[in-house]
Order: C-alpha cells, then sequence, then structure tokens
C-alpha cells in the first residue's frame, strides 16, 4: 500500500499474459477478478468507470455507451463475441441474485478501488506476474499499451486515438502515459521505409 499524498507507478501487462491471467482466475473460480481485468483491459476504463458498471448494461450487449465520472464525456465501447461470452460465463458462475452492480464483494457492497489494488497485489504474488508495479490502473494501461502495439507502422495514428480515448491534452503525456520509451519510440520511425 502506498503512502498517503504520495505517487505510484502503476505497470501495464503485456497481452498474452494478461489473456493467460484471465483464464487462470476463471478457471480458480475467481470470476470478478477474471472479469474485472478482462473489462479493464478491453475497454480502457478507469476503475471508478468499472466499479460502476452494472449488469443490464453490459450482458448480452453488442456495445455499450459510458459517460465517464471524471471527464462526464460519452464513450462508446464495441463488445467482442469472446468478451460477450465471457461476460455471459462469469455471470453465469457469479449469479449475483439481487445485485446490480457487477463488482460486489461477500461483504455486498461494491469493491472499493483500495480493495481491488490490494486483490491484484494478491494476483501477482499468486500467479508469479512479471510486472513490478500492479494497481487497478494497470488494465487501462495493458488497453493502451495493446492498441499502441497493434498499431504497428500507424502508432502516431494510435497515440492520437489514445489521446482523445484516454482526455490527454497532448500526445506527449499519452506516450508518458503509455511508457514509451524514447528507443521505442526511435524504433516506430526506423521501421518505415521509403
Amino acid at each position: 500500500m502506498s503512502k498517503k499524498f504520495s505517487s505510484t507507478r502503476a505497470d501495464y501487462l503485456e497481452w498474452d499474459q494478461m489473456l493467460n491471467l484471465v483464464h487462470k482466475l476463471y478457471k480458480d473460480e475467481k470470476y470478478k477478478m477474471s472479469l474485472f481485468i478482462a473489462l479493464g483491459s478491453f475497454w480502457g476504463l478507469r476503475v471508478s468507470d468499472l466499479i460502476a458498471l452494472k449488469w443490464e448494461e453490459i450482458l448480452n450487449e453488442e456495445e455499450i455507451t459510458i459517460v465517464e465520472q471524471k471527464t462526464k464525456k460519452k464513450r462508446l465501447i464495441s463488445i467482442s463475441p469472446q468478451l460477450q461470452q465471457h461476460i455471459k460465463d462469469c455471470h453465469y458462475k457469479i449469479n449475483p441474485i439481487g445485485f446490480q452492480q457487477v463488482f460486489v464483494s461477500q461483504k455486498k457492497c461494491v469493491y472499493s478501488t483500495q480493495r481491488l489494488n490490494i486483490l491484484l497485489k494478491e494476483i501477482k504474488l499468486k500467479y508469479k506476474l512479471n510486472i513490478k508495479n500492479i494497481s487497478c490502473h494497470t488494465v487501462r494501461k495493458t488497453f493502451g499499451r495493446q492498441v499502441f502495439n497493434m498499431s504497428g507502422e500507424n502508432s502516431e495514428m494510435a497515440l492520437i486515438k489514445l489521446m482523445e480515448i484516454f482526455n490527454h491534452s497532448n500526445m506527449g503525456i499519452t506516450k508518458r502515459y503509455l511508457g514509451l520509451k524514447d528507443e521505442e519510440i526511435k524504433e516506430a520511425y526506423d521501421l518505415l521505409r521509403f
């Protein structure tokens, strides 16, 4: 746990590592954490928006519209068929009778960010994750890094899209946010051929 008012840095999970973790957590009957990591990594939402999700908003839907709590901006999010199946599978296993929110603890209250951070640190140790700093912000960064990594020669366009999605004021902030180092940025330009 970090000290009050201190600055911490969350790292991202490699995409394959994240997918493996989602599957392992589901297999180990940790359905809520499996779903939390999957939704966060596929949608890039802040933890405040993730814990506000209701089953009726995400179950059996092909897309959802989220009004971000921090920025009050609307985001339209497509749900892939595979992720939709994972949502359905988790819903069936969790069997949330009488609960609207997706991320409700055994104490019958919505998970706090602090509790989720503790659970993520426990998951890091149990599953021997290759990541230095893990927190709720890790899933949002995992989303951003995967979008950037998949962009190939269109890395500049990916940064522009991510800047918009993350509501950053400039691309420099987005680059720092994704943990891009000068060498990685240079490599992106070196890949381009005339």
